[in-house]
């Protein structure tokens, strides 16, 4: 097997009509934003080279897998097509396969010093896969990734600045009223995402002194500690996975909140009922969790389930349905919030 050039497109993957003598690669050397000097000392040296190109996502997934054997620090899969129309968001459903797009721009790293053509070759041969003829390649400089990961990371501001999501290495705005201290993690929910935003926003809507909140699905414990901040006298924070659990633990303490939020694993039965039910998970688990998560609210209280596609919406209020009504709340990025709740006699109403 050789690598082929772009006259071979049409060649089955794994083959060539071309003898080795014309295999090699066309490179365009590139520079990056970094790398051209934009924000970037000149005498950074470069130690690394990231190399792109695109493959159909088939021939893309077995390249990927061989990349790292034959010398490449670490191969990242994209959608070709991200930013155009032809893009194609994947979400996933726990235990449901999905796809990846038709077509992949594979990004590659390797040291600048590697004989990285050599090891390329190597990976696509294994895989039986027939390189583009063209490959872009830019030097990638060395840098601060830990200050510059944290960059991108801003103080939010939620429901008009009623509550702010503050990470540890930013000072709280001064007009900051209400501060959650929170840093990105293991555990999923930092304020950014959509569907934590709505849910944020309807507990600075409905959080009253003296409330009790449940949190299913706590994350990184983001909703909980809310709660807690603007007022919950008790919160409940479930979770199945322990390293959330753990995080909400830590987050809580560093909070000053962890007295009145009670951790627990979702495989332990939950029994009490609550004034503010929030769930911001996937929704299969959402529509499963039906009974347990609608009996967890009290007469008089209220319900939110975010998580949930817009597509999906008229799946879950059908779900819930039996326990309780639901309607859409608010949207956001292809995302809704459904709202619902029961009357002090027991009885439901939606929004």
């Amino acid at each position: 097997m050789t690598i082929a050039s772009s006259s071979e497109a049409a060649t089955p993957l794994g083959t060539s009509s071309t003898p080795p003598s014309s295999a090699s690669p066309q490179v365009a050397t590139a520079l990056s934003p970094l790398s051209s000097g934009v924000g970037h000392d000149p005498d950074t040296p470069y130690p690394w080279l990231e190399v792109r190109f695109v493959l159909p996502t088939d021939a893309a997934e077995r390249l990927a897998e061989t990349l790292l054997n034959c010398g490449a620090l670490s191969c990242t899969l994209e959608d070709a097509d991200a930013g155009t129309e032809a893009e194609h968001p994947q979400y996933a459903e726990p235990g449901e396969a999905v796809r990846l797009w038709d077509r992949c721009r594979v990004v590659v790293l390797f040291d600048a010093d590697a004989p990285w053509e050599a090891q390329l070759g190597q990976a696509a041969r294994a895989a039986q896969v027939v390189l583009p003829h063209a490959l872009e390649v830019l030097p990638v400089p060395a840098d601060d990734w830990v200050r510059r990961t944290q960059s991108e990371f801003a103080p939010i501001a939620i429901a008009d600045g009623a509550l702010w999501i503050v990470p540890s290495w930013h000072e709280p705005p001064p007009e900051a009223r209400v501060v959650l201290r929170l840093d990105p993690g293991l555990a999923f929910g930092t304020g950014s995402h959509a569907t934590t935003a709505l849910c944020l926003e309807w507990l600075v809507q409905h959080v009253r002194a003296g409330m009790r909140v449940l949190d299913y699905g706590c994350g990184s414990g983001i909703l909980a500690i809310a709660a807690a901040k603007l007022g919950a006298e008790r919160v409940v924070a479930v979770d199945i996975d322990p390293a959330a659990l753990t995080t909400t633990r830590d987050n809580a303490a560093a909070n000053g909140v962890a007295a009145r939020i009670d951790v627990r694993s979702g495989h332990e039965p939950l029994v009490e009922t609550f004034d503010l039910v929030v769930a911001n998970i996937l929704t299969r688990p959402l529509i499963v969790l039906a009974p347990v998560i609608a009996h967890a609210v009290a007469p008089g209280g209220r319900l939110a389930l975010s998580g949930i596609l817009l597509e999906q919406a008229e799946e879950v209020i059908a779900a819930y349905a039996p326990y309780i009504a639901l309607a859409a709340g608010a949207q956001r990025d292809g995302w809704v919030r459904l709202e619902g709740g029961r009357k002090t006699n027991g009885t439901s109403v939606s929004g």
